[in-house]
């Protein structure tokens, strides 16, 4: 079975083009660019494509015409979503709205004075929301693969924004889980990705969409073992220039007696459900994701 590989599409030449678009022209002119940038993924870019098509079929159970267009969307969502990033964290001129629905949690996470963790997924655009959320008054820490962090670090170099997000590398050496504790007891919230993981990584079985997939086992083994409160959070894109942010309340499982990490991974798989379906073109993974 195809795995991801630990980094996501692009490359640092197709981030300059969109970089100097933005700057002298605007967010409109980049999407129109789009256009045709995702119409060239569409066509060309089988591996993906295979992936996503057997979602939006055969796990979403959509028609034939409507997996078409669900797949040029999808493509097309995730342009605009690297886009976005660039712009917010560049400081470009833009006309995004947002609305959040959960925030108030976020702040009671931050007041217990314990740190927090949020569990996402790869599912419409967590970094634009990450560097929004620096109103909460607390550091917000990303935990990502080295494959991510590098493809960041190569746009970034391009722009002039500040970061509001500490991005943590995951190690072989582990070493990474310490920087996350440290980061947990100065009182700050942790970011985690919660629906990959690269070959060779333990994982757990969970069923997603009516089939058995794998997801991480990290997250939800510090989930359980951590006194800290934890919520799912999810950030979509609902128009053009408009997102909407979404968290649940945050629990501390490690006090619930019975909360095993299978337990809180059923429960995110549940919330992880919700969101795809309502926002389908948005969840941008692009390997084989179930064990089917």
């Amino acid at each position: 079975m195809a795995a991801w590989e630990g980094k996501s599409k692009g490359n640092k030449l197709g981030y300059g083009i969109f970089i100097a678009l933005l700057k002298y022209a605007g967010v409109l002119p980049a999407y129109i660019l789009l256009v045709f940038v995702a119409g060239y993924y569409y066509l060309f870019s089988w591996k993906s494509s295979r992936a996503i098509w057997y979602y939006f079929r055969k796990r979403l159970n959509f028609s034939f015409f409507k997996s078409l267009l669900k797949l040029y969307s999808n493509y097309y969502w995730f342009g605009q979503a690297i886009i976005d990033r660039i712009v917010m964290m560049a400081g470009i001129s833009n006309r995004f709205t947002f609305n959040f629905d959960g925030e108030a949690h976020l702040h009671e996470m931050v007041r217990r004075g314990k740190g927090g963790l949020l569990l996402s997924a790869h599912i419409g655009n967590w970094e634009i929301a990450g560097h929004l959320l620096k109103r909460l008054q607390t550091k917000i820490n990303i935990v990502m693969f080295d494959g991510e962090h590098e493809q960041l670090k190569q746009y970034l170099e391009n722009t002039t924004g500040q970061r509001n997000a500490n991005i943590i590398v995951i190690k072989n050496d582990l070493s990474h889980i310490y920087e996350i504790i440290e980061a947990l007891n100065k009182n700050e919230l942790v970011c985690m990705h919660s629906d990959r993981f690269l070959p060779g990584n333990k994982t757990f079985d969970a069923m997603f969409l009516g089939e058995k997939a794998r997801f991480p086992q990290g997250p939800f083994l510090l989930a359980s073992k951590l006194e800290v409160p934890v919520s799912f959070v999810f950030a979509l894109k609902e128009t053009l220039y408009h997102y909407h942010f979404f968290a649940t309340k945050g629990v501390i499982y490690k006090n619930i007696s019975g909360n095993t990490p299978q337990h809180i991974l059923n429960a995110f798989t549940e919330a992880m459900t919700e969101k795809v379906k309502a926002y389908p073109s948005q969840w941008f993974n692009y390997y084989n994701f179930w064990r089917a």
